[in-house]
Parts: structure tokens; sequence; C-alpha cells
């Protein structure tokens, strides 16, 4: 059995219009949805092996105050570009990728492919996955190179203003 939780990017600010999609920074609600939806992590006790991010600014900046808020080393974060506007089959190439000695891992991108991606991986319904939200997928696998469509449990699906 595997974990795999998708994070979207937290509240990105639209305050620099010159700055390309991909530069844009974490909006101050989106440095303080963070914190919150990693003490809901971790008041789970959740875990994660290893955290996999699109290498734009407010993914990566997601990413890394997550790790540093569940005790994750943020130096640990690995990058991959293909989490940035990309479709669901290079989601799903990526997670088929993760390091089989890791039980759990994280993805962390953008919508609407996360949100796809959701819905590919449980033949769900998530009309939208809001920023900063967590999906946790429940899989039924030895190895992540077994991972394929339809195949993940909704374990749970979180986000800032859920009041959870």
């Amino acid at each position: 059995m595997k974990t795999l939780f998708l994070l979207r990017h937290a509240k990105s600010s639209w305050d620099y219009p010159r700055l390309r999609d991909f530069e844009r920074p974490l909006a101050n609600r989106g440095r303080q949805d963070v914190p919150l939806m990693s003490s809901r992590f971790l008041a789970r006790e959740a875990s994660v092996d290893c955290i996999i991010a699109s290498p734009a600014v407010r993914a990566r900046s997601t990413a890394i105050l997550m790790a540093e808020s569940i005790g994750f080393p943020a130096d640990d974060i690995a990058s991959n570009p293909d989490l940035y506007f990309c479709g669901t089959a290079m989601y799903f190439k990526a997670a088929g990728l993760v390091d089989e000695a890791c039980q759990s891992a994280m993805l962390v991108g953008h919508n609407p492919t996360i949100t796809d991606f959701a819905n590919e991986m449980t033949n769900g319904d998530i009309a939208n996955i809001p920023t900063c939200g967590l999906v946790e997928l429940a899989l039924p696998i030895d190895r992540w190179s077994q991972i394929h469509r339809g195949q993940a449990t909704l374990a749970r699906f979180d986000f800032p203003k859920s009041g959870e």
C-alpha cells in the first residue's frame, strides 16, 4: 500500500503584473494557509517520505513551507518541470518514478491538472482543488511503477476554508 498526497500550490500574488506566470510568488494569504494545512496534516499523524514540486516559484515556495512545517528537509524536495502546466499523463509519469523506498509521496503542482489527476486516480468528481488544497490517495500497490488510472481511494480532501 502506498499513499500519494496531492498539494495544490498556495494562493499566489498578482501584485506584479510584469512577472511571468512561472515567477509569481505566494500572496500573504498563501503564506498563512500553508502552516494551517501543515498543522492539519500533522494532527492526522500523516507523514511523507518524499516531496516532488513544480519548479514554478509559487509551487516551490509552497513545498518548502510545507516541508519546513512538517519536519521534512526542504533540501530534499525534488523539482520536476513536468508538473508545471502539463497534462495528467505527466503526473502519472512523475508518480510512477517515485523512489520505491518511499511509502508516501507528495506532488505539489497546479490546477487544472492536479484536480484532473485526482479525479482520474479515483474515478471521482472533485470540481476544484482550491489553492493549498490537499488530497490524500490510498493506492493498493507495492511499487510506484504500478500506478494507473482509477485505482486510488480518496482517503481525505482538505483545503484551508473547509473548516476541518
